[in-house]
């Protein structure tokens, strides 16, 4: 067994990349100390409450179960341990917001075409809407590809198959290429990977492999949504990340109790376990000293360490917390990268029920490239916006008083947009509206707690590179070996964990990134 008996550690930051490396060192007999910079842990993983409401701020969605489980697993625990489980059924609903022209391309096709699946999803809307077809994904394979049958005659066996591949690349790639961190392009030059590797689908984009399935732009996006949860768009994102529709169907998705925050508390108290000791409002200052004798320059007074793991946004840590001669990068590589959306929240405490939606709603455009090139592009506030609206109180009473509904609205921006408060009230204006033109909830009456989150506030709270809500985005250049690597170019002893290293955006991933900077220490210090 590796030990760190002896070691001191400093994690700067306690979003879950840094909670998971703290609970990995701590394990092996480090003494370690977590500082955060805000009030309260998880990062961008935090709970916002308010009169009653309770939300959470930033991840909403419990993917991938058997992440959770094997980083539980290490320390002979299960996530039941610390939270409950309840699998969501439908996983999510979507709204189209379709033109005259598409409705009538569409024709006697989609949840109007007939089918059981259809039709059950059709008696499940609500209100008055202008237009747009609804469609519930459950948790059931044989009534979605009945349901995509309605859409395209052949879809439902093209459904399975993608499926198939989809289950391949995830079984293959999280074994080999997500759990295994092959940080040199050396490691990629060998029999056993080239092996492992053969049949991934790792070169393409997510557009054109799934064109190579589906031909009806709205089953295209039904196996692209959960791109967002990647901070890229089907022209950028490499094929690879198909793995996620296995996540999506066929793992299922999930709500813990109490909310996204309830995982959070459960890291923590194992970390707590295991001898982690967590400090809030203590934001660090400045890295100074060397292996073996760093010194952390905090609001509240200066912490030596043998060894720092920085959870911090890796831009603000080399930029501010280090002084030119020790960083790995300069601005002009930040100022190059390309970044995952921000995002406009709004988090609405509500009178009533809002029986037109589910736990998770998306509402998309038919065509949905303009909101992408009004991200990548030509970064702009989206004047036709794809958007996702959770309900927490669906599943859990806790979360809202009685009689009334939690519900936020997370619109996809890019990073670095002007944000003001004028613009901000201007823009929730418009999407409240389209929400109620295109899902038939009208809350514009009702809303008895609101708060908005934005570029601003990413940045500022997060102190996140030009307020991007997620990190870098997963291109093929920022994607494995191309991201930044989880030890420090220039420190010795300095170590870098969290979503903008290997294996990237997401709480799973950043738990796994907890993992493999825990590995590159062991493997220097162990």
């Amino acid at each position: 067994m590796t030990s760190l008996v002896g070691e001191s550690v400093v994690v700067i930051g306690a979003g879950v990349g840094g909670l998971s490396t703290a609970c990995y060192l701590a394990d092996a007999g480090a003494d370690v100390q977590v500082i955060e910079k805000n009030e309260q842990l998880g990062g961008r993983a935090s709970r916002l409450e308010v009169d009653g409401f309770r939300f959470d701020m930033g991840p909403s969605w419990y993917l991938m179960p058997d992440v959770f489980e094997r980083f539980f697993g290490e320390f002979g625990r299960t996530p039941t341990d610390y939270y409950d489980l309840e699998h969501l059924d439908p996983h999510y609903r979507i709204f189209f917001k379709d033109s005259t022209e598409q409705r009538s391309a569409d024709g006697a096709s989609g949840l109007r075409g007939g089918g059981t699946a259809s039709n059950e999803t059709a008696k499940s809307s609500r209100g008055p809407r202008s237009h747009g077809d609804q469609v519930d994904v459950t948790a059931d394979i044989e009534r979605t590809k009945a349901l995509f049958e309605t859409y395209e005659e052949g879809a439902g066996e093209a459904l399975e198959r993608y499926l198939e591949k989809s289950r391949e690349n995830y079984e293959v790639g999280m074994e080999h290429f997500v759990y295994e961190d092959r940080e040199r392009l050396r490691d990629y030059i060998d029999l056993d990977v080239a092996r492992q590797a053969r049949g991934l689908s790792l070169l393409g984009s997510m557009q054109g492999h799934v064109e190579n399935y589906f031909d009806h732009p709205k089953l295209q996006q039904i196996m692209q949504y959960t791109l967002v949860f990647l901070g890229g768009s089907p022209t950028n994102t490499p094929a690879l990340y198909n793995l996620m529709s296995h996540v999506d169907f066929n793992l299922g998705v999930w709500y813990p109790e109490n909310g996204m925050g309830s995982v959070i508390d459960g890291i923590v108290e194992l970390g707590t376990e295991l001898g982690v000791e967590y400090h809030t409002d203590r934001p660090a200052t400045a890295i100074k000293g060397r292996e073996g004798a760093f010194l952390v320059e905090t609001s509240d007074g200066p912490l030596s360490a043998d060894l720092v793991v920085s959870n911090a946004d890796y831009a603000h840590t080399e930029q501010e917390l280090l002084p030119p001669e020790r960083r790995g990068y300069d601005a002009d590589y930040w100022e190059s990268r390309t970044y995952a959306p921000s995002a406009f929240l709004c988090y609405l405490g509500v009178e009533g029920d809002l029986e037109e939606l589910a736990h998770h709603t998306l509402v998309l455009p038919t065509d949905w490239q303009d909101h992408f090139d009004q991200i990548f592009e030509e970064p702009q506030w989206p004047d036709d916006p794809a958007y996702y609206l959770c309900v927490p109180s669906k599943t859990d009473d806790s979360v809202a008083p009685e009689g009334h509904s939690n519900l936020f609205v997370l619109v996809p921006i890019a990073p670095g947009l002007e944000d003001t408060p004028e613009i901000r009230e201007q823009y929730r204006d418009e999407v409240l509206a389209d929400v109620a033109e295109n899902t038939g909830a009208d809350l514009r009456d009702r809303i008895v707690v609101e708060e908005t989150f934005s570029v601003e506030d990413f940045a500022s709270r997060y102190n996140s590179f030009q307020g991007t809500a997620l990190g870098m985005a997963h291109t093929l250049r920022q994607t494995s070996l191309f991201r930044p690597p989880h030890r420090s170019k220039e420190v010795d002893g300095l170590y870098f964990v969290g979503a903008d290293t290997t294996p990237g955006i997401g709480v799973p991933m950043c738990l796994i990134s907890g993992q493999l900077t825990a590995e590159k220490v062991f493997e220097d210090h162990g």
